[in-house]
């Protein structure tokens, strides 16, 4: 990992807990549908009590030249880009705005400036089960785009569209983000990772520790939204269960990358 990358991580440490702290933690802050606000407080508390605590084990052990640490870092900066895109655009404005903002654009850079530095090397010849890896990611993305393809298409020419009751917003950025972005990058990597590829698979390994923590905050934040508004379509106990059973279907993926990370050590 390059000075620069260890750099830019630090300063998006500071900014997670610029934005993400008071959000979680300061009544008034957020002023839209009480649902939306609990769904927000859950990504914040994520944010700084998952995915700080392993963007810094990530950075502390990438420079004595980690594999699964350098992985970690990657994934966690997906995180924390992919939700601070949520926070500005999904949050109503607030004098957080900025820092949200600037989490945002920091978080992104900084993950483009890890993806330029020289990747670790894993041997085609590992006992990593490639293929297997590849074929849950590309499983998991063609059942995630269906299922938002499922809201939207039905909904297209509706003003407003049923998906976007209750929730204050005039379109949703999940489903711009996984849909023209993550879900297509994910694809590729496990491509990457189905040829054997060396850049797939490592990148392999930083995408499940992002769906690992992004599973974790989902999750989250549908308990906090339901929490604030059990009446609420848009967060609901069966969206914390089933992000739950996520979390430990993507583990065992992770654990057998890891593993076979670690038997190279």
């Amino acid at each position: 990992m390059s000075p620069r990358t260890r750099r830019l991580c630090v300063a998006v440490a500071a900014l997670v807990v610029v934005a993400a702290v008071p959000t979680f933690f300061v009544d008034g802050v957020l002023n839209g549908p009480p649902v939306m606000n609990g769904s927000a407080r859950g990504t914040a508390l994520t944010m700084f009590a998952l995915a700080l605590p392993v963007l810094a084990v990530g950075v502390v052990t990438s420079i004595s030249g980690s594999v699964w640490g350098r992985a970690a870092l990657i994934g966690a900066l997906g995180y924390l880009t992919y939700n601070a895109t949520l926070l500005a655009y999904a949050t109503p404005f607030n004098e957080l705005f900025l820092a949200y903002v600037a989490l945002l654009g920091l978080s992104l850079w900084s993950l483009v400036s890890a993806l330029l530095d020289p990747l670790p090397v894993l041997s085609p010849g590992s006992r990593l089960p490639a293929r297997g890896i590849a074929a849950f990611i590309l499983t998991v993305v063609a059942l995630n785009a269906l299922a938002w393809l499922r809201f939207v298409v039905p909904d297209l020419g509706e003003d407003p569209p049923d998906f976007l009751a209750g929730t204050g917003l005039t379109t949703n950025p999940i489903y711009v983000q996984d849909l023209a972005v993550w879900l297509p990058a994910l694809a590729i990597v496990a491509v990457l990772l189905w040829q054997r590829r060396p850049a797939g698979l490592f990148l392999g390994g930083a995408g499940l520790f992002f769906w690992e923590i992004e599973a974790i905050g989902v999750a989250v934040d549908q308990w906090f939204g339901h929490r604030a508004d059990p009446t609420s379509d848009v967060a609901t106990q069966g969206g914390v269960a089933l992000f739950a059973v996520l979390t430990g279907v993507t583990l065992v993926p992770l654990i057998l990358w890891l593993r076979a990370v670690l038997s190279r050590s």
